[in-house]
């Protein structure tokens, strides 16, 4: 395995990395400073080429974090488990995700407080539906429940169910029953409880009333 460097050259496509060839041959990938401490004829002994290859390897992992981070924001489990979809070993993997953790790129409480105002803004939802999604992508009891503290359940799905109802108001009118129905079954998919759901159809068929009354 020990050899003589012959090459160092640097990726056309990622101009951070460096490309390390022994006895003419490609043998592994550096980040630039570490390859800048390496010269062409100098030769590197088993062990040497051993660590530099674990380094190559860490960095191959954390760069497919990144990678994976950047289209939005994960949880630990999330990133944990499309590391290891990648046959990257345990050890590297909790590495990789200990030194983003460090650098403020993972963060569950971080991450628990992006899912619901995201879900807020485009799909409103109650906390049953909610954290209901937050434990499938791995977070735990403790930092889901802080996340969801402070709602306003009703506020929620008054928002949820505002262009629902618009699109039957001509039933609230025809039959105020099929329209509580309706909207209510709508809400309680969306993960509100009962009482809220309860209290919400009855504000927006209310509305709706009073909005065709007074054309």
């Amino acid at each position: 395995m020990a050899g003589t460097i012959t090459n160092l050259r640097f990726q056309k496509h990622t101009a951070d990395r460096v490309n390390v060839y022994l006895d003419g041959a490609y043998a592994l990938a550096l980040p630039a400073l570490e390859a800048a401490r390496l010269r062409v004829g100098q030769h590197l002994d088993d062990a040497e080429i051993a660590r530099l290859q674990a380094l190559d390897l860490r960095q191959k992992a954390y760069d497919r974090a990144l990678r994976f981070l950047s289209y939005r924001p994960r949880s630990a489990a999330e990133l944990r488990r499309h590391l290891g979809e990648a046959e990257i070993d345990p050890d590297t993997i909790e590495e990789t995700l200990a030194r983003l953790a460090e650098q403020g790129y993972l963060d569950d409480a971080e991450f628990a407080q992006f899912w619901i105002e995201n879900r807020q803004r485009f799909r409103p939802k109650g906390a049953q539906a909610l954290r209901q999604e937050l434990r499938q992508r791995g977070l735990d009891n403790e930092t889901i429940a802080g996340a969801l503290e402070g709602l306003d359940a009703a506020e929620d799905a008054y928002q949820a169910a505002k262009s629902r109802a618009q699109r039957l108001a001509a039933l609230a009118q025809a039959d105020p029953a099929g329209f509580r129905r309706k909207l209510g079954d709508f809400l309680l998919r969306r993960g509100f409880s009962y009482d809220v759901v309860k209290e919400v159809v009855g504000r927006l068929l209310h509305e709706i009333i009073q909005d065709m009354s007074s054309d």
